[in-house]
Parts: structure tokens; sequence; C-alpha cells
């Protein structure tokens, strides 16, 4: 059986999508997956890089993209009503759930994916009051106690702040740089897009072993320094 640990942070639209698409994507193989909450700001503060939705023309080209991803895969998708948004009180619930281990059930991952991404209208996704009925309706569907008191435990769970923390810092040593990422045998494949290439890897594809993929990068050529946030690049 083979060990699959899928990075997300609900933040990401192709998260959502492939979550929604892996069950294909793996149908016939003996797999199994780990849902692994990561803050995907941590992993571009650390690259240096702006989120898709902090670059406006990028923007709109990627709710266009995913919004016809979502068309093409028969997948209803509905954006929240404002996006970036602050996705920690979700992925420290997740965490607060789980068994511990930095992990998620597809339960969790897929209500809460869910909540963010599949509903009848737009709506507000870190709203607090929003946030509280999810934990609600996961507590009640892992037959927890789910009383106001044990709502507001595990929203303030000390113990899964401190795990997303660690789960951000595995998943740079890893080399992450995006989610969804989904790591097998130590490599990783990013993207919804990637999906086919896991498969393949999965079923054992020698072309895993050629220099097409073991040694694809070139050399390293001209190295730019970060833009400012003026847009003036020192190389002109």
């Amino acid at each position: 059986m083979h060990q699959i640990d899928m990075h997300l942070d609900v933040i990401s639209p192709y998260a959502y999508l492939a979550f929604e698409a892996l069950p294909q994507a793996l149908a016939g193989l003996s797999v199994n997956v780990r849902y692994k909450p990561v803050l995907f700001g941590g992993l571009l503060k650390h690259h240096g890089q702006l989120g898709p939705a902090e670059i406006a023309p990028k923007k709109r080209w990627t709710f266009q993209q995913v919004n016809w991803l979502a068309r093409s895969h028969g997948v209803h998708l509905q954006a929240p009503s404002q996006h970036p948004f602050n996705p920690l009180a979700l992925l420290r619930l997740m965490l607060a759930l789980g068994p511990g281990d930095g992990c998620c059930n597809r339960f969790i991952t897929e209500s809460t994916l869910k909540h963010v991404w599949a509903q009848p209208q737009a709506v507000d996704a870190s709203d607090a009051e929003r946030v509280a009925q999810l934990a609600q309706t996961l507590l009640q569907g892992l037959g927890r106690d789910a009383t106001a008191e044990a709502v507001a435990a595990v929203l303030a769970s000390e113990s899964a702040k401190a795990q997303l923390r660690a789960n951000t810092e595995q998943a740079i040593a890893l080399g992450l740089f995006g989610v969804p990422s989904f790591v097998v045998t130590g490599e990783v494949f990013w993207g919804l897009d990637s999906l086919p290439m896991l498969r393949a890897k999965l079923l054992g594809d020698v072309w895993f072993e050629s220099p097409a993929w073991q040694q694809a990068a070139p050399a390293q050529g001209v190295v730019r320094q970060a833009t400012d946030r003026a847009g003036k690049s020192p190389i002109g």
C-alpha cells in the first residue's frame, strides 16, 4: 500500500478541486491518504512570494480558470465573498479535531473545504459564527460533545496552533512551495494538474527513473532580485 500525504490549505481553490478529483485519480490503487493542513501564507513567506490572489491580473485568471476546471470536472464551486481571507481558524479547527498526529480524516477535510468553496452563494469563509457552526457540525459528525463549551474549546486549542506551525515547518523542510502538494516516497507532486503524474508514479512508470524527472532542472542562470512593492525591479 502506498502512503500519500496531501498537504493543503483551505484558502486554495485548487486544493478543493484536487480533493474532489483524488478518488478518481487513485481509483484501483492501494493507497492510504493522509490530509495535512498547512499555512500557505507560511510557505509563501519562506520563499519570498506573493500569493496568486495578491496579484490582481493573476487573481482574475485564477478564478476564471478554477471556475472552468470545476465545470470541466463536474464539481460545484462557489468562491467565498472575500479572497484571500484568514484561514487560521479553519486550519486549527481541522487539526483540533484530528487524532493529534498533524493529520485529518476525509470527513473533516471535505466538510471544511466545502464550507469555503461549495456554498449555495458567496459567503464569508472566515466569519466567526459560521466557523463555530462548522465546529459544532464536525463534532456532531464525529460523535463528540457539541455543546457551546466544546465548540469554544476546539476553536481555542493551543495544541492545534502548535501543530499547524509544525506542519508548515515540516512542509518547508520537504521543499513544498504551494498547495495542494502530494508527497509519496519523499517526492513532491504539486497541484491539481499533477494528479496524472502521481498516478503514473504509483503505477511504477519507469519514466520517473529517467533524467527527465531526476535531473529536469537546468543550471541556474540569471538571478533576479525581488521586485519592490512599487513595482520597480533592480535589474530593469
